[in-house]
């Protein structure tokens, strides 16, 4: 078991920045799949246009086509994060940034806790938690999963995801 220090704020957000433009890339990919998949229900009749001359006009309408859209594009934001933590402590950008979360023991967080972990989150923010906590160096989220973000030596990082 690897005992590697906390990581600062600094780091934390280095990496968020690169995850923030994963999670767009994502954002996008999802929405152009539901939008697709919205188009093809109103091309065969299962969705009614209700007058309207565009499906986008038709969505943006509806608060129930809306929430649905935006709610399968957020689903899966969060599947990238959960999948990551879960799989291997790294996203992306963690792994550019040597960066690794896990569990207070050193050991790989599940699917549960990476769920758990979202919300308090708040795109990034429990982060500045880091902040007034320099000794422990535990943001938000990590205090209310008992889990910790690590900084990986150059060897402990290698790999794949």
């Amino acid at each position: 078991m690897n005992n590697f220090p906390r990581a600062g704020f600094r780091r934390r957000c280095a990496s968020w920045l690169y995850d923030v433009l994963i999670a767009i890339a994502v954002y996008m990919c999802a929405g152009a799949m539901a939008f697709l998949l919205f188009y093809i229900l109103i091309r065969y009749g299962i969705i009614d246009m209700q007058g309207f001359k565009h499906p986008i006009d038709l969505q943006q309408s509806s608060v129930f086509y809306s929430v649905v859209i935006y709610g399968w594009n957020f689903a899966w934001v969060s599947y990238f994060f959960v999948y990551f933590w879960a799989k291997s402590g790294q996203t992306l950008g963690m792994k550019a940034w040597r960066l690794r979360l896990q569990n207070q023991d050193s050991t790989l967080i599940s699917k549960v806790t990476g769920m758990k972990r979202l919300l308090p989150t708040l795109l990034g923010l429990g982060n500045l938690a880091v902040l007034f906590d320099r000794k422990n160096k535990l943001s938000l989220q990590d205090r209310l999963t008992n889990t910790e973000v690590v900084v990986l030596s150059l060897e402990a990082n290698r790999g794949r995801l």
